[in-house]
């Protein structure tokens, strides 16, 4: 897909998927999401498809659940159609056309008006790559109903807060964790199924990289959610600390809450750390690969590092690795990838990061 592009998926009758029909994959994952497309981009060519068609979908999906324009149940039940779809359970066409009239971004709206196309592609892969992108968006669809849910009623009045760290990795697995491990199957299988490494210590680092770059992503867009009334660090930490999610943010709490964001900043360090050794895991003759796995890792390290040096009213203003941070820490990489001493470098663990007890 990576070379033919939406251009070769199967024509839709409805004019209006003209110009849909002629994008190409690669634009379209450009569009969608600017740190991953670069990553698909760099991978070998016999895993880039099957990557790219779960991404898509999943922003597919993703793109329904935070429609907030329109009512809960209409978003649940289009996830559970989407799903069904997905998993072959359902062959009736599917028309999201009143999803795409709400969405701002176009990228957003042409994922949903092809979302049929998507799914033909789906139906080309091997049966095990089938069943692998299936049970990936199984259990990321089940994390985002059990979002919607969670925070039904959820306002800047009512903010609502996880209960407990349990919740909260349940959580980052479901909408990332889960995606480390579909990627570590997929490589395995397409690109080296004989490499003798530890497949069940791999697939957990797999894992813990996932939800390292979702915990990376809450806690950098913990003023966004609070806004919305939703809280992802648990309840019973911010009793702890003497804190509610009403009061996290300000100035008059930044004293009890600083400690405790940084102690979420190490765990999300400790998973990062994690998904280091997974990279190096993967035999060194994997250089695409090893990179893909790389770039997330370091721009989320170089968030983290950012985001510990910040104040509350820094926090708000939204954290973020500029771009031309982001070509430069490419670039080093792959000048370091020859010379072991400096590629191990590139990863600079900035505290202890003990696991939250």
């Amino acid at each position: 897909m990576a070379a033919k592009g939406l251009a070769a998926l199967p024509a839709e009758n409805s004019s209006s998927t003209m110009t849909a029909s002629k994008q190409s994959l690669g634009a379209l994952l450009k569009a969608t999401s600017r740190s991953f497309y670069l990553t698909l981009r760099v991978l070998p060519a016999r895993v880039r498809q099957q990557i790219g068609l779960a991404y898509l979908l999943a922003r597919t999906t993703d793109t329904i659940a935070d429609t907030e324009i329109l009512p809960l149940g209409q978003r649940l039940n289009a996830l559970q159609k989407l799903r069904e779809a997905i998993l072959g359970q359902n062959s009736a066409p599917l028309n999201f056309s009143e999803f795409a009239r709400q969405q701002g971004s176009a990228a957003e709206k042409l994922l949903l008006e092809r979302v049929e196309a998507s799914l033909s592609v789906l139906q080309s892969f091997s049966a095990a790559d089938q069943q692998l992108i299936r049970d990936v968006l199984q259990t990321i669809t089940s994390g985002q109903e059990l979002d919607l849910r969670r925070f039904a009623n959820a306002s800047t009045q009512n903010i609502v807060a996880l209960k407990t760290d349990v919740e909260l990795d349940d959580y980052t697995y479901r909408v990332a964790g889960c995606v480390g491990e579909f990627w570590t199957k997929i490589c395995r299988a397409h690109l080296f199924p004989r490499a003798r490494l530890d497949e069940k210590q791999f697939i957990a680092d797999g894992v813990r990289f996932g939800k390292g770059l979702q915990l990376v992503n809450i806690l950098r867009d913990l003023p966004e959610d609070l806004k919305k009334g939703r809280c992802y660090l648990p309840m019973d930490r911010l009793d702890g600390a003497g804190l509610s999610p009403q009061t996290v943010l300000s100035l008059a709490s930044q004293e009890k809450f600083l400690p405790l964001y940084h102690r979420y900043l190490d765990e999300a360090e400790s998973h990062l750390l994690a998904g280091w050794n997974y990279t190096n895991t993967a035999p060194f003759s994997q250089v695409r690969v090893r990179l893909a796995c790389a770039w997330p890792i370091l721009i989320g390290v170089k968030t983290i590092k950012k985001l510990r040096t910040a104040n509350v009213d820094q926090l708000q203003q939204r954290v973020k690795v500029s771009r031309s941070e982001v070509r430069g820490m490419m670039a080093g990489s792959v000048l370091a990838y020859p010379f072991p001493f400096l590629w191990r470098r590139l990863f600079s663990p900035t505290a202890k990061m003990v696991k939250l007890t």
